[in-house]
């Protein structure tokens, strides 16, 4: 198991008095993540309205959906990492999951309103998704110092989240002055989704900084990285709690369409609904995970998931327009808290040689149980109403976080049984 200096995973040394800059790299790649959330998000704002609105399709069927496209993936997402790991592919393997996705645009255009078409075609965007968060995650990690993987990667999903922030607004746009014309989205969506493809062949460095890749030269043995991460302990108890919490959210999508109809808002504005809790997450994805390197990425995630609890009690209560702030502001806190975060938690227990791969494994499980949760919280919506729903949701997410913070304290404990004096330490530049 490579752990920071200290044995603690989640809370590595500070730095000694240097104020470290964030590496190249990860400003390269959050610029990739960046255009290519402006293209995504595009798509993914008027998604909902597109399905439930326009084709009519019921809650339990774009639960489904929804759910579907983020959790069909798993394979995909394990044999990305394990591509990624083999021979440090990390770039190549993600360059390709970036260029499936932008093509998958062209697919929406030419299914028209075909159901079985776009869902082909979010399907494809979907796998693209897969085989690239786990190579660009691990590249983030292998570029800077492990005791600021926190900072590194609130510095990435900020990037990230800002391609978020303006996507809706572009969608937003398109359909202003196309009357609503969603194929114009979907060019739009294409020719950005290309220029992200295009900024990661020329600006992302092939090879990672040499930070992480001293602490284990060996090879993984069969079965391969991904599954030898199952061996760690440390490892197994960040799996389970980030897959427990993922399968007691019930996805942004239904959030906003609950807002949508308390609030009797006119659909259009319903693209507008995730600038809010983008506009938060950029403003707090890197003092957070500063915040996180210093005093615990343990506590930062579990707080994260309290902050999503409490989105739900305001959902529950009389909602008004100061509910829709109070709601959208807690979605916010929750990824910035958490998304990052989690990847800077797991990303120090697993060796350098197999971290795509673990990455991808945890990706895994976490998609998995949101597909859960969606198509849960879907199913319970249809047969119930949105209300009882969401309260059996928030008890489910409280009972989820209970057990969490028990799972997760083990990490913290000191985990240095015999720590060899490193003879040559790596240098950590960035």
């Amino acid at each position: 198991m490579y752990l920071a200096a200290n044995g603690r995973p989640d809370a590595p040394p500070a730095p000694q008095g240097v104020r470290r800059r964030v590496p190249a790299a990860v400003l390269a790649l959050g610029a990739v993540s960046l255009v290519t959330d402006v293209s995504s998000e595009m798509v993914t704002a008027v998604l909902p309205l597109y399905l439930v609105l326009d084709l009519g399709l019921s809650p339990l069927q774009f639960g489904f959906l929804d759910g579907m496209f983020n959790g069909a993936t798993a394979l995909v997402r394990l044999l990305g990492g394990r591509l990624a790991d083999r021979g440090g592919r990390h770039k190549r393997v993600a360059g390709a999951g970036y260029l499936l996705s932008a093509l998958s645009r062209l697919g929406l255009l030419l299914a028209g309103g075909a159901t079985a078409g776009i869902a082909a075609a979010l399907a494809a965007d979907r796998l693209g998704k897969g085989v690239r968060t786990a190579p660009r995650d691990a590249l983030i990690s292998l570029s800077g110092p492990p005791e600021s993987l926190g900072r590194s990667f609130g510095v990435h999903r900020a990037m990230d989240t800002t391609g978020a922030l303006l996507g809706p607004l572009a969608a937003f746009a398109v359909l202003w002055a196309t009357a609503d014309a969603y194929d114009a989205v979907f060019a739009v969506s294409f020719c950005v989704g290309l220029l992200g493809v295009l900024l990661l062949v020329v600006y992302v460095p092939s090879a990672p900084g040499a930070t992480g890749r001293a602490a284990t030269p060996t090879p993984v043995p069969a079965p391969g990285p991904a599954f030898a991460a199952l061996r760690d302990p440390a490892f197994r108890r960040v799996l389970y709690a980030a897959a427990l919490l993922g399968a007691t959210t019930i996805g942004d999508a239904f959030v906003y369409l609950l807002l949508l109809r308390a609030l009797d808002m006119p659909p259009v504005l319903f693209t507008l609904l995730p600038l809010g809790a983008a506009a938060v997450y950029l403003l707090l994805a890197v003092p957070l995970g500063r915040i996180a390197d210093r005093t615990g990425r343990r506590t930062a995630f579990l707080c994260g998931h309290l902050a999503l609890l409490g989105a739900y009690a305001v959902l529950l209560a009389p909602v008004s327009w100061p509910s829709l702030v109070g709601v959208l502001a807690l979605l916010g806190v929750f990824y910035a808290a958490t998304d990052g975060v989690l990847m800077a938690l797991a990303a120090p227990v697993l060796p350098a040689h197999g971290r795509a791969g673990g990455l991808a494994l945890l990706q895994t499980g976490q998609a998995l149980a949101r597909l859960l949760g969606a198509a849960g919280f879907g199913a319970a919506w249809t047969l119930w109403g949105p209300r009882p729903a969401l309260a059996v949701a928030a008890l489910a997410l409280a009972g989820a976080l209970a057990a969490a913070w028990h799972v997760l304290p083990a990490l913290t404990a000191p985990a240095a049984p015999a720590r060899k004096p490193a003879p040559a330490p790596p240098t950590e530049s960035s």
